[in-house]
């Protein structure tokens, strides 16, 4: 009973942030507004893109497929966050630990795989922008969103395996506000260095291998543009890629950031690290659309008359 009791726990035990307890309330307070802008931004995003025919393009499609996934990586973690800060409730079950993983891990990949798809949609409208509609027609737009979940789920499904074939006999007590994969794997007393290997394999094998294929649109496209005869020509083919690049550096900046803090910030405290980790999960989704709405001059036309109407 006892071995079983350690491979099937019934339940794990979130501390929150460490040594900060008396600011747990004041701590939730940025958060629920973050998730709120983040809940509302998007879910006016993805209507915007639904309702306006004008916005039925492959651009906005993928933006929509962004706007998504952000909701699913902010609700993946921001609501037990909050429960957790408020209500003192530090418990979740191994299954809900084991979902809360999944979601958050896979939602981070397909969104790097999305800004991929969306620096090669913005290479092709800029470098062949007269063979645009032939090059990403429906068909290949499908075959790109399906590739995109296919490859996401298959990276991250074996996580939740590692660790339900781990024991956790030990302690139960997770230092943090999530359930995140090396983190839970570091409460067994057996041997884990699959897990560290698998773990230090993924992000290479996903999101380095995007970023690299993101530099080399973006230096195509460098390229492209500079080859302009025309200032305004050049002027406006930087703007259509301004709002990407800001949500690329938004989404990369303060992941990689938290990562390396983890990994080489030994001297950084625990509390601190757990709030980046927080940190990245949540302010990227809901900066994304306020991004898109300022520099996109379509949803901010679109976003204007909407609430135009709406007033009359």
């Amino acid at each position: 009973m006892y071995n079983l009791s350690c491979y099937n726990p019934s339940s794990f035990i979130l501390m929150g942030i460490p040594g900060l307890e008396k600011f747990h309330i004041w701590i939730g307070i940025p958060f629920c507004i973050i998730y709120a802008v983040a809940i509302v931004g998007n879910c006016i995003l993805l209507y915007l893109i639904a309702v306006e025919h004008s916005l039925h393009e492959p651009m906005f499609f993928f933006l929509s497929m962004l706007a998504t996934t952000d909701l699913v990586l902010s609700t993946a973690t921001v609501p037990k966050l909050l429960s957790n800060l408020w209500l003192g409730s530090q418990e979740i079950t191994f299954s809900g630990c084991l979902t809360q993983m999944f979601f958050l891990h896979f939602s981070f990949v397909v969104d790097s795989a999305i800004l991929l798809v969306m620096a090669f949609d913005r290479y092709v409208a800029i470098c062949f922008p007269l063979r645009y509609t032939a090059i990403l027609t429906p068909q290949v737009i499908i075959k790109l969103v399906v590739s995109i979940v296919v490859r996401s789920f298959s990276v991250i499904l074996p996580d939740v395996f590692l660790l339900k074939r781990l024991p956790f006999c030990r302690t139960r007590i997770i230092p943090h506000t999530y359930c995140e994969h090396i983190g839970v794997a570091r409460l067994s007393s057996a041997d884990i260095s699959i897990n560290i290997w698998y773990g230090f394999a993924v992000p290479l094998m996903t999101v380095i291998s995007d970023v690299i294929f993101i530099a080399i649109s973006y230096t195509l496209i460098l390229r492209a543009v500079f080859h302009l005869s025309s200032q305004g020509a050049r002027q406006k083919a930087l703007s259509t890629c301004g709002s990407h690049v800001c949500v690329i550096l938004m989404f990369y900046t303060p992941a990689f950031f938290s990562i390396l803090a983890h990994r080489f910030g030994h001297s950084v405290p625990r509390n601190m690290l757990i709030l980046l980790a927080n940190l990245y999960v949540a302010v990227p989704p809901a900066l994304n659309p306020v991004v898109y709405g300022v520099k996109t001059k379509q949803i901010q036309d679109k976003f204007i008359l909407l609430f135009s109407l709406k007033k009359t």
